[in-house]
């Protein structure tokens, strides 16, 4: 039964009017939604220091890599709606936000806030979004292990953020949905059961959930995944022990029936939960080799063969023990496995996004040293490979003399060319605002979101060209 909903559920904040409306639909109290005054991000730091600098910290209000997706183009409406971890304003306070950019107008509204997390201040708790087919938004919320619960929130109205009823309160973190037109959602998750072990669940209506059921039971992992038509398939690693900080192996794991047989890339149906970590989804054994992985994002090339993003590294800490890094790809050629290594990372965390395209595969992240050059992230660029990965070259540079490192880019699903990565900055070493920013897909324009608002909508600030697309006359 669905419980009443708490402080939990009460957006909080100074600023905006809350609409407390009273009304009973679908057996679920709702909300009108809190908008903010601008789009300001989550500063955070896991407060691991080492001599290096933290583990990881800055603005990371698109983090992680293991929500997915955070941010969907709907062709019925001409928006891209996404979420991101927001922040009060000068404030280390959660808030989940939901907004979407016009573009036919070219605008952003207010951005709402979805929940407030009360006091909480760790962008674990981020959510993921996803679209039915009906344009009923779906606001993926994500707990931290048992200590605190994971909510799902649906729009009142389609393609609308104005209200949201919470329909589901539970235990799961890393939330990645995936919508069926008439089948309803594929739900992949983490639990905290032995380790971070991987579910999923069905649902044909949101509501209503099937079991949960253990497809990785390894000692615990990390995830991304990702839809193509009734495909959705999925690449992630290995904690030995259930020590994150030896986090290593590659595997890949794909679905066509929403759960009912998993299969490797090879298409031989696999036995799950998976418990030995030397088993048919393998993909590259990197634990002898001592080698870290942290596993980016994921994507099908042309004939449907998976590319997997990552980095590789030498130890968990930052700086000088962990290098060298590599920002790298693994890719089925539909015999065996291939790998490239795309360029030297400067951190662990410096995260980016994979897009396969008719002329070539891209890949957009914080590969150039940034203004805070040991901590996560870095300036953008966009890097490109016109032979299916086996070479990267740098073609544009997306950032330049930035006050803070830019971090953790993501691809939206079914990314227009108007907003086709979406990222976060903020400073590594000490708490600083963080601003959100988005890019054109050819990368010509990158944009700010307004972080404060006077009106209801605004622009979004073009930032200026950097030297290198200056040089080439643009």
């Amino acid at each position: 039964m669905m419980k009443s909903p708490g402080h939990h559920f009460l957006p909080g904040g100074k600023t905006g009017l809350i609409f407390l409306v009273f009304a009973i639909y679908c057996g679920t109290l709702i909300l009108g939604a809190e908008k903010e005054t601008g789009y300001r991000g989550i500063w955070f730091t896991l407060g691991q220091k080492t001599e290096w600098g933290d583990k990881y910290s800055g603005g990371l209000g698109t983090y992680t890599a293991n929500h997915v997706p955070i941010a969907v183009y709907c062709p019925q409406v001409k928006k891209t709606f996404f979420v991101y971890g927001g922040a009060k304003d000068g404030k280390r306070h959660l808030l989940n936000m939901i907004s979407y950019y016009d573009h036919e107008k070219g605008t952003v509204p207010r951005p709402v806030i979805v929940h407030d997390k009360g006091g909480v201040d760790d962008p674990h708790d981020n959510a993921a979004l996803a679209v039915d087919d009906q344009g009923y938004l779906w606001v993926f919320i994500s707990g931290r292990a048992r200590s605190r619960p994971g909510y799902i929130y649906k729009s009142c109205k389609p393609y609308c953020i104005d209200d949201f009823e919470r329909v589901r309160e539970g235990e799961l973190t890393y939330p990645q949905p995936w919508w069926f037109p008439g089948e309803g959602f594929l739900f992949l998750f983490t639990k905290y059961t032995r380790g971070r072990e991987l579910y999923f669940s069905r649902s044909l209506d949101g509501r209503d959930w099937l079991p949960d059921v253990k497809f990785a039971a390894m000692g615990g992992h990390y995830q991304t995944s990702w839809q193509r038509q009734h495909l959705v398939f999925t690449a992630f690693n290995y904690h030995p022990g259930g020590n994150v900080d030896r986090r290593t192996n590659l595997y890949y794991l794909q679905t066509e029936d929403l759960g009912q047989t998993w299969k490797n890339v090879q298409g031989d149906p696999i036995e799950v939960p998976l418990t030995d970590p030397v088993n048919n989804a393998l993909v590259r054994h990197y634990e002898s080799e001592h080698r870290l992985v942290y596993i980016h994002d994921i994507d099908l090339d042309h004939n449907g063969h998976p590319v997997i993003l990552y980095v590789t590294s030498a130890s968990y800490k930052p700086g000088p023990p962990g290098a060298p890094r590599w920002w790298t790809t693994a890719h089925w050629n539909g015999k065996t496995w291939e790998f490239s290594e795309i360029t030297p990372a400067n951190h662990n965390y410096s995260t980016g996004a994979l897009y396969i395209e008719e002329d070539g595969w891209r890949v957009i992240g914080p590969t150039q040293p940034g203004p805070q050059p040991i901590g996560a992230g870095g300036e953008i660029a966009v890097w490109l490979s016109k032979d299916q990965g086996r070479s990267w070259t740098m073609v544009r540079q997306l950032t330049e003399r930035s006050p803070f490192n830019h971090n953790y880019v993501r691809r939206p699903v079914n990314a227009d060319p108007g907003f086709y990565a979406f990222w976060a900055d903020g400073n590594p070493d000490t708490f600083s605002p963080s601003c959100l920013y988005f890019c054109t897909k050819e990368a010509e324009v990158v944009y700010r979101l307004p972080y404060h608002m006077t009106g209801e909508e605004e622009r979004p600030e073009p930032l200026p060209l950097t030297r290198l697309n200056r040089a080439r006359g643009e």
